[in-house]
């Protein structure tokens, strides 16, 4: 039917189709690239299990060097403050939980000193990974 070099390169032209399609961070466009080289190879190396470990090393060596190249995604941040409410007390220096934007969040006051009750609002004025840094609305007002 098909030959090893041909099967390569069509699963490498759809791996890299994958990606525009469904994108993975260019994880399927190395693993793509790297079955079109492996094609190049296959007319010469007819073992398929060389074949499918070097394409094994290729897709991870792609991914590794693509990876370094890529510019860092800064942390995302709350670029104004944004209005929330508390849904439960957020005890000093101590987590609760807020909604913002529709959403419960983990939380954190500023001050570490204060304590905020619930159904309380409170503006977000930062982020920290998957915790909101809020401040009571008083505080902002005052």
């Amino acid at each position: 039917m098909f030959s090893a070099p041909i099967l390569w390169l069509i699963a490498g032209l759809i791996l890299c189709v994958m990606e525009l399609v469904l994108p993975t961070a260019f994880v399927e466009l190395t693993m793509g690239i790297s079955a079109v080289m492996v094609a190049c190879v296959a007319w010469f190396v007819p073992s398929l299990t060389v074949q499918v470990v070097l394409w094994l090393l290729l897709s991870l060596g792609l991914a590794v060097l693509l990876r370094r190249f890529l510019p860092k995604r800064a942390n995302p941040t709350i670029e104004d403050a944004k209005n929330a409410k508390t849904l439960t007390a957020i005890p000093p220096g101590q987590t609760g939980r807020v909604i913002y934007e529709g959403n419960s969040w983990q939380a954190r006051c500023e001050d570490e000193q204060l304590a905020i009750a619930a159904n309380q609002p409170v503006y977000v004025v930062g982020r920290r990974g998957t915790t909101l840094i809020v401040l009571p609305e008083y505080l902002i007002h005052s």
